[in-house]
């Protein structure tokens, strides 16, 4: 393991500042947080972190991949360094800015690994062409919801292994700062009665989603969310997957799109991400290391809740719409999607030994939770919408 992030691997999501602090402001607000990691008065606690006066005054450009018109994607990147600023006493200010103002949206975690800036807020399965591993730090197709996608990075090792490989292959070190939750299969142009009508379909889809859907006949594009609509406008796109209700009024999707189809089987929980360069992180305090965990652990709880709060309102107003057809994928779309998942996943594993590393034991935790969850999540949900 590379030393210069062993202590980070070792230590991730058990410090006591990570869980006095990011906890603290998760439940109690950042006032809460400040009292929880700042003020506690046992100076005999090892595990105690208190600023100290003599900490330096840092400034960081933050490159992100969303447009503005997200409060919620681009808010995680605002609570971020919001909170960050707070837990520092606003000795550490981190400026978020839109995708294309530092960087374009799709090229956040180039723009980090080549040190142009300290620290972007992107997802990470935009680069799977730079390397596989990286879908598994945002979603994999029929994987993880947003519980289980945490479970797995803060106590089930997945975050030890993905921090390795950044390191490893850009010299980055990322933590998790968001989530939206399941997301929907997407807007249409066209009526998907079958798996053949996916054949010769433009659509925007990235990651490992995008590779499953080329495998059906797809053809895939991936642009940046603020250039969705004006592709389905001019034709260059027929179908396009965003995020899920709110997101998608707010850009105005669907003002270019009819048919909107769940569920976005590729995104069942995907994760969003703070990068930063090692020479940047390494060069930072102990005291803000632990400051920017416990920053991006707020700013993940923070977004997964708006879009809880958020969403229901958006879904009943689209649906709503005249000009608006909520369908459901056909079971032969998702038998096929899945099958084909499966394949893929496969092949890169035979393909990449760091990519066949991460899946194995990412699988195995996938297959246990998701029959507990099944039994308890699943029956309850089913039983109280039909009360609903």
């Amino acid at each position: 393991m590379s030393d210069e992030i062993t202590e980070t691997t070792e230590g991730l999501g058990r410090r006591s500042f990570l869980s006095k602090a990011a906890l603290g402001a998760a439940g109690l607000g950042i006032g809460g947080a400040l009292l929880a990691s700042c003020g506690d008065d046992d100076s005999t606690s090892g595990d105690n972190v208190a600023l100290s006066s003599d900490l330096p005054e840092i400034e960081w450009q933050m490159a992100t991949s969303w447009p503005l018109a997200l409060d919620t994607i681009y808010g995680g990147a605002e609570v971020f360094a919001a909170t960050l600023a707070a837990i520092t006493g606003n000795k550490f200010r981190v400026t978020p800015r839109a995708a294309g103002e530092l960087a374009p949206g799709l090229e956040v975690l180039n723009v980090v690994e080549q040190g142009a800036v300290e620290i972007g807020h992107t997802a990470s399965y935009y680069y799977v062409g730079k390397s596989p591993v990286t879908a598994f730090g945002t979603a994999v197709p029929f994987g993880l919801t947003a519980r289980q996608q945490n479970a797995w990075l803060y106590e089930a090792g997945g975050l030890e292994l993905l921090q390795q490989a950044y390191a490893d292959k850009f010299g980055v070190i990322q933590f998790p700062a968001g989530n939206t939750g399941v997301q929907m299969g997407g807007w249409f142009n066209k009526e998907i009665n079958s798996v053949d009508d996916l054949a010769g379909l433009k659509m925007r889809i990235p990651g490992l989603g995008g590779q499953v859907m080329n495998k059906l006949g797809v053809n895939v594009q991936v642009i940046a969310g603020g250039e969705i609509v004006q592709a389905l406008q001019q034709g260059t796109i027929d179908a396009a997957e965003w995020v899920g209700p709110y997101d998608d009024t707010n850009l105005g999707i669907a003002d270019a799109a009819r048919f909107y189809y769940y569920p976005g089987w590729w995104e069942p929980g995907p994760s969003l991400e703070v990068q930063i360069g090692l020479d940047a992180w390494n060069g930072l305090p102990e005291e803000y290391q632990e400051a920017v965990k416990a920053a991006a652990y707020v700013a993940n709880v923070t977004m997964m809740a708006r879009y809880d709060a958020k969403n229901p309102a958006a879904f009943a107003a689209l649906v709503e719409r005249d000009d608006v057809e909520l369908r459901p994928f056909p079971d032969d779309v998702m038998l096929a999607a899945k099958q084909a998942s499966d394949e893929l996943l496969d092949e890169l594993a035979a393909d990449d030994a760091d990519f066949k590393a991460i899946l194995d034991p990412w699988r195995a935790f996938r297959d246990s939770i998701q029959p507990w969850h099944a039994t308890a999540e699943t029956a309850f949900l089913e039983f109280a919408s039909r009360q609903a």
